[in-house]
């Protein structure tokens, strides 16, 4: 019975809080040292503002050139479509020329090649005129 009451005195003191080693006494401060902290406060606020403008400014000034380098993209890309634009348009006016002149070569080479048939034909029929008309090899 005895240690049951030696181990329910150690269980008790074990297990009650101890708020009194846990507490520790803070240093009184005083209302002027409240103040100057709450300044240096307010003065490092300010920086940090100052300089979260000073980023957002450069941020705006990179936009910005980001900006003009697209508007000058963009007016490249507008000119180099012009100037290819213009060689497509080249080059279908040089094509248009080459196939009429190959039209053209072919229209007059079949009106020649029609022109020396009938000629050939003429000739063949003088040809065989002639040789009717001249008299045998062995008359004169």
């Amino acid at each position: 019975m005895r240690k049951v009451i030696i181990f329910s005195i150690l269980m008790a003191i074990l297990l009650s809080p101890m708020w009194a080693l846990a507490v520790e006494r803070a240093p009184r401060i005083t209302d002027r040292e409240i103040v100057e902290r709450l300044t240096r406060l307010e003065e490092g606020q300010k920086a940090l503002n100052k300089r979260i403008d000073d980023v957002n400014k450069r941020f705006d000034d990179v936009n910005k050139r980001i900006d003009d380098l697209r508007a000058e993209m963009n007016g490249r890309f507008d000119t180099l479509q012009r100037m290819f634009g213009f060689f497509i348009a080249i080059s279908l006016v040089i094509l248009g020329f080459v196939l009429r002149m190959q039209w053209q070569m072919q229209r007059r080479q079949t009106s020649l090649e029609a022109t020396l048939n009938a000629h050939r034909d003429e000739l063949i029929f003088l040809k065989n005129l002639i040789e009717k008309l001249l008299p045998p090899k062995g008359v004169l």
